[in-house]
C-alpha cells in the first residue's frame, strides 16, 4: 500500500491516550459498547483475522489496545505491521472480555517502508537494540518502561531539591581548564578564541564559584565527559547530579542523600526496595557507615607504605602497573576488594587527604578528610565532601596533585574565587545512569542510556 507524502494527514488532533481508553473499555460488560467516541493513534504491532473482521493491536506511549475493524463499519483494512494510524470509534469489550475500540474510521498517518523485527518475541539482539534504539523502543514495552522510569527519576530528584530550596543552574560544558576529578578529558579547539577547550569532566569548580557568589544552594543535572574506559558501568558521556550547600558539612550531606534516594525510589517505583544483580537492596535510611581505614584493615590492605601496599595487592593477583602513586593503589584496593561487597547502601567515609584534593581535613587528624563515597549492590553511586574553602590550602593541594599526575597545578581562577571567601559547604555528586540501573534492575549502563557510545561498525 503506497502513500505519497501529500496524501497523508499532517496532524491527528484531540487524541486520547490508549491507556485511558483501555480503562474505559475495561469497565464495560462483554459485548457492551460505550456511548462516546474516542480518538486514538499509534503504531500497528499486531494483526489477526481477515476478510470482514480484522483485529489490530495499536500501541502508543501509554499502552496497547485492540482495534475491532469491521469492513461494513470502518471499511477494508489495507495496513502493514508498523504503520502509524489514527482510529476513531467507541470503547467496547469483546464477548471474551478483551478491552477494545470498535472502529468507525481508520486513518493512515505514516507508512512503514521496512518490516519490523519480530514483535512477539521483541528485539533481543543487544547490538541491534543499542544501535537502533528506535526499533528497541518500538517493539519492547520493557524498554519503553525503563526510559519512562529514568525520566521520572530525574523529575523526582528535581522536585526534591527544589522543595529543599536549591536552585538549578547551568555551567559551561566547554571549559578552558578541566577539573573536579581525576580523569582524561576530551579536547577540542575554538577557532574564534584560538584556544584549546575541554569537555568538562565535572561541574564542581564552577558550582562552587556560585557558592562564593552567594547562591548558597545550587545543583546541576547534566552531561560530563571522560575520555576513558567503557564498561558495564562506564560511558564516555554520562549524566551527573552535583549539588553544593552552604553552611553544611559531609554529615549533613550524608543525611540528605539518604533521604533523597529513598524518596526518589518511593515516588518512582512505589518502594524503597530494588532488585539488582540478584540482590535485594533497601534504600530506606539510615544507611551503614564504614570508615575507609577500617574496611581496608579488615582485609589486611591498610598501610602507608606504597611498596608494601603494591606488593600486597600483587600477591592477590591485582595488576598495579597503571597505579603511579600510593593514593591510586588505595583507590584500586577499595574498588577491587571493598566495593563489590557493599550490597546494602553503605557510606564509606574519612578518606586519606592524598585521595581528596577538594575536601576539608578532619579536625582531629589532618591526614584524613571529610569525604565519603556511597555504594549499593556492589556499585559506587557517588562521592561527597565537606569542601575545602581555604585558598592557600587549595593551591597547595593543586600543586601536590600536579606533582603526582603531571601537568599544571589546578585552576588559579578558582583559587582566586576562594580568596573572596566561601562559606563552609557540603557538596555531592550522584551518577544518574547508575541510579537508573539500580532502580530499573538493568545490569549495564547501555540499557539505561538511550544512545550509548559504540564502536563504528563497517557496513556490509
Amino acid at each position: 500500500m503506497s502513500a505519497p507524502e501529500t496524501s497523508l494527514p499532517k496532524r491527528f488532533p484531540d487524541r486520547d491516550d490508549v491507556a485511558a481508553v483501555r480503562v474505559e473499555a475495561e469497565a464495560l460488560e462483554p459485548a457492551q459498547e460505550g456511548a462516546e467516541a474516542r480518538r486514538v493513534a499509534g503504531r500497528v504491532l499486531g494483526r489477526r483475522g481477515h476478510g470482514k473482521l480484522v483485529f489490530l493491536d495499536l500501541v502508543d506511549r501509554s499502552g496497547q489496545i485492540q482495534l475491532l475493524c469491521s469492513a461494513d463499519r470502518s471499511g477494508p483494512v489495507d495496513l502493514d505491521l508498523g504503520d502509524v494510524v489514527g482510529a476513531v470509534g467507541k470503547p467496547t469489550r469483546t464477548k471474551r472480555g478483551e478491552p477494545s475500540l470498535a472502529v468507525d474510521e481508520l486513518v493512515l498517518l505514516a507508512k512503514t517502508a521496512r518490516p519490523l523485527p519480530d514483535t512477539y518475541h521483541g528485539l533481543v539482539d543487544a547490538e541491534t537494540r543499542y544501535r537502533k534504539r528506535y526499533l528497541d523502543l518500538l517493539v519492547n514495552a520493557d524498554t519503553r518502561r525503563d526510559f519512562a522510569l529514568r525520566s521520572a527519576i530525574v523529575a523526582s530528584i528535581r522536585r526534591n531539591l527544589d522543595a529543599a530550596g536549591f536552585i538549578e543552574v547551568e555551567t559551561p560544558i566547554l571549559q578552558p581548564r578541566y577539573g573536579g576529578a581525576f580523569a582524561e578529558p576530551f579536547v577540542t579547539h575554538s577557532n574564534e578564541l584560538d584556544a584549546d577547550l575541554y569537555l568538562r569532566i565535572a561541574t564542581e569548580l564552577y558550582l562552587k564559584r556560585l557558592i562564593v557568589g552567594g547562591l548558597e544552594k545550587v545543583y546541576e543535572l547534566g552531561k560530563d565527559f571522560r575520555n576513558e574506559s567503557i564498561s558495564y558501568k562506564h560511558q564516555p558521556e554520562f549524566t551527573m547530579l552535583e549539588w553544593y550547600e552552604a553552611y553544611a558539612d559531609y554529615k549533613d550531606t550524608m543525611e540528605r542523600i539518604e533521604h533523597l534516594l529513598a524518596s526518589v525510589a518511593l515516588e518512582t517505583t512505589g518502594s524503597t526496595r530494588a532488585s539488582f544483580r540478584g540482590y535485594e537492596v533497601d534504600l530506606a535510611p539510615p544507611w551503614q557507615r564504614l570508615k575507609l581505614v577500617d574496611a581496608l584493615e579488615e582485609l589486611g590492605l591498610w598501610t602507608r607504605d606504597e611498596d608494601e601496599l603494591r606488593a600486597r595487592l600483587e600477591e592477590r593477583g591485582v595488576d598495579t602497573a597503571a597505579d603511579r602513586s600510593w593514593a591510586q593503589l588505595v583507590d584500586h584496593a577499595l574498588g577491587h576488594f571493598v566495593e563489590p561487597e557493599l550490597i546494602q547502601p553503605t557510606i564509606v567515609h574519612d578518606y586519606p587527604v592524598e585521595l581528596s584534593p577538594f575536601a576539608r581535613t578532619l579536625d582531629d587528624d589532618p591526614a584524613f578528610t571529610e569525604r565519603f563515597e556511597y555504594f549499593a549492590a556492589g556499585m559506587e553511586l557517588g562521592n561527597a565532601y565537606s569542601e575545602l574553602n581555604d585558598p592557600e590550602g587549595q593551591a597547595q593541594r593543586f600543586a601536590e596533585q600536579a606533582a603526582v599526575a603531571g601537568g599544571t597545578p589546578g585552576d588559579p581562577d578558582y583559587v582566586e574565587a576562594l580568596a573572596y571567601g566561601m562559606p563552609p559547604t557540603g557538596g555531592l555528586g550522584l551518577g544518574i545512569d547508575r541510579l537508573a540501573m539500580l532502580l530499573t534492575g538493568r545490569e549495564t549502563i547501555r540499557d539505561v542510556t538511550l544512545f550509548p557510545a559504540l564502536r563504528e561498525r563497517e557496513h556490509e
